[in-house]
């Protein structure tokens, strides 16, 4: 056992949860509310697994402390964007600590809406529906530690249990057969997912970062990624699920130059035609009307798409 090594190690907190409310002088008020997980890294947070020596390690209570800090103390428009946030509390954490290599936070939210009366924005009063979640992740690490003086920082971001539905304008035909093949092909069927999307920001200056427009970039995300699923003509004559995802993340690589990649993770969630059959019905095909859902096992597509040259910002 005292020869074994550690390949990797992390530790932090997880689950801090901290809400934000602005408020502003004219009664309008804003809030944010966030899932919040801080890990910290670093060689020489090894002899605290090997030796029993916590000398060096900074408290996972601290990292908590350090959280709701940044949430104080951050200007607002810091605090209310979560890539942002995540951002600065990395950046802060390998900044304070010489011997933090790379701080990971990921920040998870559920949005409050604002509640509408009259066509018109209630000042401070919210509600929030079951809809996707949104999340980011940043993580800060120093080029040539123990100096703080350069780092890197990388921000991933996306939503998932997004589910779609539609009830035509997707196939599966021409696939692979053989003596294992019992799936016919099927020119029309529903098609229902819950999608997991992401998108990754790389950059060396942190203030360029932060500049980047992440709600209108997350809010285009959402809207490319709803209408190349619904509207987007190329889906429909390839409507695999493999070429769907392709289309929607080629349209947010097309809209947003400062996204490197897009990452999509798509359950097919199948819907197959009941076989009514047996009681003189028909119910397959074109016929198709009733319909049952299938939780397990599903189909499950994935793939990161990408530039040809990646974009810099």
């Amino acid at each position: 056992m005292e020869n074994s090594i550690i390949k990797s190690q992390a530790y932090g907190k997880d689950r801090v949860r901290v809400v934000r409310v602005v408020r502003h002088a004219d009664g309008w008020q804003e809030i944010a509310d966030y899932w919040v997980c801080c890990l910290l890294s670093g060689e020489q947070f090894e002899t605290s697994y090997t030796k029993g020596d916590n000398k060096l390690v900074v408290a996972t209570d601290s990292q908590k402390n350090t959280v709701y800090y940044l949430a104080k103390t951050l200007p607002a428009e810091k605090v209310m964007v979560p890539e942002v946030f995540a951002s600065e509390v990395a950046s802060f954490m390998v900044k304070k600590y010489a011997h933090v290599t790379t701080c990971h936070v990921k920040v998870t939210t559920k949005p409050w809406e604002r509640m509408k009366f009259d066509n018109k924005g209630h000042a401070h009063s919210f509600y929030r529906e079951g809809k996707e979640t949104r999340w980011t992740e940043a993580y800060a690490t120093k080029t040539n530690p123990p100096s703080a003086e350069q780092f890197t920082v990388k921000v991933n971001s996306g939503f998932y249990d997004l589910e779609v539905l539609k009830t035509t304008n997707s196939s599966f035909v021409n696939f692979w057969r053989d003596e294992l093949t019992t799936l016919p092909d099927m020119p029309d069927r529903l098609l229902s997912t819950k999608v997991l999307c992401q998108w990754t920001f790389v950059s060396t200056d942190l203030d360029t970062l932060q500049q980047q427009p992440f709600d209108a970039i997350f809010a285009g995300a959402k809207r490319n990624t709803l209408d190349a699923f619904a509207n987007d003509p190329r889906a429909w004559v390839h409507a695999s699920v493999q070429s769907t995802l392709y289309i929607m993340a080629d349209r947010i690589l097309n809209d947003f130059a400062a996204v490197d990649d897009v990452y999509y993770a798509l359950p097919n969630i199948h819907y197959f035609p009941f076989d009514l059959s047996k009681f003189g019905l028909k119910n397959t095909q074109t016929d198709a009307e009733v319909y049952m859902p299938i939780a397990d096992p599903s189909g499950y597509i994935t793939a990161t798409i990408s530039r040809p040259s990646k974009g810099k910002f």
